[in-house]
C-alpha cells in the first residue's frame, strides 16, 4: 500500500514537479478533463509557437479590420457610429452602383484566387475536422483580404470568416516554422482561428469556447489552456488598432421576469426549427456556389439584387452588426423587425451562393435578434411589461448557440458582445438548450458542417 502511495505521475503527460501522490494514493488524472496530453504534447516548443501565433493572428485582425474600414469609408463616407446609418445616408443609388462594384471586383478576385490557387487549402473547418490542419497562406491572405473590401461596400455577409481564417494560416505556418507534429498543428491551427474571433470582437472567453466547442471539439484542459491563451494574446494584440469595449453597446441592463422565462420556452422551439430551415439554407447555398466562369454574372447580379433591396432596406448591408444592435436597444417596429428576420437568411445564402467568400456567425446572430424582437413585440400584447431588447438577446442566443451546435460559446458570445444578459441567463440558456437540441434531434448540421465542401471536389 505504501508503495502505491508513492507512485509517480510518471502516466501524466506532462510529468509533474511534485512526483509522490497526495495521501489518499488517488491519480489526478481520474478528473476527466485533466488527463494527460497524449498525442498533443504541450511542449515548450509548443507554447513559444503559440504566443506567435497568437501576436499573428491579433496583427491580422488589425490589418483585416483597418482594410474593412478603409472601403467602409471609400464607399459610404462610413466613420464611426452606426454602419447602416451611413448606409442610408447615400443615396439609392449609390448603394446599388457600391455592390455592383463590389460583385465585379469579387467575381474577378474569387475566379483568379480559384483557378490559380485550386490545390492551395483555405478552408479552415475542413482543415481541421478532415484534413491535416495545414492551410495556405498565400490563399487564405488573398481570401480574406478580398472578403473584407466586398463586405466594406456592403456585401451580406460576415466579417469573422476573414480572421479566423488568418488566424488557422498562421498556426499553420508557425507549425511549420517549429515542425510541430501533425496533432500539435491541428491544435495550434485551432487555436489560431478562435483567437481570430476573438480579436475582431474583443471576446476572449467567448473566442476560447468556439475554439474548444466547435474546431476541436472539446473542452478538456489539454484543449482549453491553449485556446484562453491564444485568445488573451490575440485579443490584447487587437487592442493596439480595435476596441476594447464591447461590440454592442449601451445595450441596458434586463431583468428577469415570468412573462420571458415562458415566452422563451416557446421561443426555443421557434427558433430551433428555424435554425434547421436556415443552416439548411446555407448548405443549400454553398454546394451550389457559383464557380468557373459562372461567377462572372452570378456574383454581379446577386449583389445588384441586394443592393436595389438595400434602398428600402439599408439594414442589410454588411454583416447585420447594426440591425442587431437596434433589436437589442429594443428599437424598430414588428413590420421591420418581421422583414428583417425574413429577408437577412435569404440574402446572405443568396451572397454566398453567388461565389462570394465570407462569414455566417454575424447574419445569424442578427437573425436571431430581429427574430427574438419580432416575437417579443407579438408576445407582449398578450404579456406586456418586458423590454423588446431582453427578447432580442434570448432569440440571438437561442439562434447562434443552436445553428452553431455549440449552446455554450454561443451563450458566452453573446454575453460578452453585449456585456450584458447576466440577469436574464436563465431564459437565455433556456431558449438556447431547447433549440439546440432540437436542431441536434431534426438534423445535426450546423452552420459550419453545411458548408463544407463536396467529399470529391474538397480541394
Amino acid at each position: 500500500m505504501s508503495r502505491h502511495r508513492d507512485d509517480s505521475e510518471r502516466q501524466r503527460i506532462p510529468q509533474p514537479v511534485i512526483r509522490r501522490r497526495i495521501a489518499s494514493g488517488r491519480g489526478a488524472m481520474e478528473q476527466p478533463n485533466a488527463t494527460h496530453d497524449g498525442d498533443t504534447a504541450l511542449t515548450p516548443k509548443f507554447w513559444v509557437a503559440l504566443v506567435l501565433t497568437g501576436i499573428g493572428t491579433g496583427l491580422f485582425a488589425i490589418f483585416l479590420m483597418w482594410l474593412l474600414a478603409v472601403f467602409e469609408r471609400a464607399a459610404f463616407h462610413y466613420n464611426t457610429g452606426s454602419y447602416q446609418n451611413a448606409v442610408a445616408a447615400v443615396s439609392g443609388f449609390r448603394r446599388v452602383l457600391s455592390l455592383s462594384i463590389a460583385g465585379v471586383v469579387g467575381a474577378i478576385g474569387w475566379y483568379l484566387i480559384r483557378r490559380l490557387l485550386r490545390r492551395d487549402k483555405a478552408e479552415i473547418d475542413d482543415a481541421l475536422w478532415r484534413g491535416d490542419g495545414k492551410l495556405s497562406f498565400r490563399r487564405s491572405l488573398l481570401t480574406s483580404s478580398l472578403s473584407e473590401v466586398v463586405i466594406g461596400m456592403g456585401a451580406s455577409i460576415g466579417r469573422e470568416a476573414a480572421p479566423k481564417l488568418m488566424g488557422g494560416a498562421s498556426g499553420s505556418v508557425v507549425a511549420r516554422w517549429f515542425n510541430l507534429s501533425p496533432a500539435q498543428r491541428r491544435l495550434l491551427v485551432a487555436c489560431g482561428g478562435g483567437a481570430g474571433l476573438a480579436a475582431v470582437y474583443n471576446v476572449p472567453i467567448g473566442g476560447a469556447l468556439f475554439t474548444a466547442e466547435v474546431l476541436y471539439g472539446s473542452l478538456s484542459l489539454p484543449v482549453v489552456l491553449p485556446a484562453l491563451a491564444a485568445t488573451l494574446i490575440a485579443t490584447f494584440t487587437g487592442w493596439i488598432y480595435l476596441p476594447s469595449g464591447a461590440t454592442y453597446t449601451d445595450v441596458p441592463r434586463y431583468h428577469f421576469s415570468a412573462s420571458l422565462m415562458l415566452w422563451s420556452v416557446l421561443a426555443g422551439v421557434v427558433m430551433g426549427l428555424l435554425a434547421v430551415l436556415y443552416v439548411r439554407i446555407i448548405g443549400w447555398a454553398a454546394h451550389h456556389r457559383a464557380s468557373g466562369s459562372t461567377i462572372f454574372w452570378a456574383m454581379p447580379l446577386v449583389f445588384v439584387v441586394v443592393g436595389v433591396l438595400g434602398i428600402w432596406y439599408p439594414q442589410l448591408f454588411g454583416n447585420g452588426k447594426d440591425m442587431a444592435h437596434e433589436a437589442f436597444l429594443g428599437v424598430g417596429s414588428v413590420w421591420l423587425l418581421l422583414a428583417l428576420f425574413a429577408l437577412k437568411p435569404i440574402v446572405t445564402a443568396m451572397t454566398l451562393g453567388s461565389g462570394a467568400g465570407g462569414g455566417v456567425f454575424t447574419p445569424f446572430l442578427s437573425t436571431g435578434a430581429v427574430l427574438g424582437g419580432f416575437l417579443g413585440v407579438v408576445w407582449s400584447y398578450l404579456w406586456p411589461g418586458t423590454p423588446i431588447g431582453a427578447y432580442a438577446l434570448v432569440g440571438a442566443a437561442a439562434m447562434i448557440g443552436a445553428s452553431m451546435q455549440a449552446p455554450l460559446a454561443g451563450l458566452v458570445l453573446v454575453i460578452e458582445l453585449t456585456h450584458g444578459g447576466f440577469d436574464i441567463a436563465i431564459p437565455m440558456i433556456t431558449a438556447t438548450v431547447i433549440a439546440t437540441l432540437l436542431v441536434r434531434q431534426i438534423d445535426g448540421y450546423s452552420m459550419y458542417s453545411a458548408r463544407l465542401p463536396h467529399q470529391e471536389a474538397a480541394d
